[in-house]
């Protein structure tokens, strides 16, 4: 009997660090998924992980509200920082899309419920393709497993420092947002010093009208051509994200 209330308590505290995850991070946090079957692979991994991680030195198997809610902020810390990889990817899409002229064109994101720019879901979805093709999935549930040894069950207190960090790393969004459009956005610069330039020299060049698809025309261009960088790009800012939160979950003073 004592066995068994060891492994409900920490089949509990399991499920709580993976559905925190689940919740934000990247592929995993997708409406694509059905919700049922996230809530399967949860309950999965935690009933596999549990015996595991119980049996590992400095866990704390009893259910309290300070062990819940420190796992719940290691998944949080783990999602959030990750979530951060989507952010960029929709930042990207709306520069490219003001260039591309698409700044009006916007879809309705199902998840969450508000409209967005068309090249931003676009941008979200080959970000995806790329983390899936290229088994960053994969290395975040190995990372996730891996924090079990580091911050054992009900051994986590989020510190100020962690949250300051992820606020702090949501400022970086905005540069690797312009990292990643920088080859459309001078190609489209370009395009309109030289269009000005044709304007200057001759006046009754319509400007206007070849303005806009030229720039268009063009970014596409680059934009297909820069998707070789992309699988680099989003695999560096991935790691990079990953190590964060692990450094976060790890750092003298966040644990209990």
């Amino acid at each position: 009997m004592a066995n068994w209330t060891t492994f409900l308590s920490a089949l509990t505290l399991a499920l709580v660090r993976v559905s925190g995850m689940v919740a934000f991070a990247p592929f995993f946090s997708s409406t694509a998924l059905p919700m049922r079957v996230k809530a399967v692979f949860a309950g999965a991994g935690a009933f596999l992980l549990a015996p595991v991680v119980a049996a590992l030195p400095g866990a704390r198997t009893s259910l309290s509200f300070s062990s819940i809610l420190g796992e719940l902020a290691v998944g949080l810390v783990y999602g959030l920082s990750l979530a951060l990889l989507n952010e960029m990817l929709l930042f990207a899409g709306q520069i490219v899309g003001l260039q591309f002229s698409f700044s009006l064109v916007n879809l309705m994101d199902p998840a969450s419920s508000i409209q967005t720019p068309l090249l931003g879901d676009l941008f979200q979805l080959m970000g995806t393709l790329v983390i899936i093709t290229a088994g960053l999935d994969r290395i975040l549930l190995a990372s996730m497993v891996r924090s079990f040894r580091a911050v054992p069950l009900g051994g986590f207190v989020l510190a100020p420092q962690a949250a300051l960090a992820i606020v702090r790393a949501a400022a970086g969004v905005f540069l690797a947002a312009l990292e990643l459009a920088a080859p459309v956005l001078a190609a489209t610069l370009l395009v309109e010093v030289a269009v000005a330039l044709l304007g200057k020299l001759s006046p009754q060049l319509p400007v206007m009208m070849l303005t806009v698809p030229l720039k268009t025309l063009t970014g596409f261009v680059i934009l297909t051509g820069s998707l070789a960088l992309w699988p680099r790009f989003i695999e560096a800012r991935f790691a990079g994200l990953l190590d964060m939160a692990e450094r976060l979950i790890s750092a003298p003073g966040a644990g209990g």
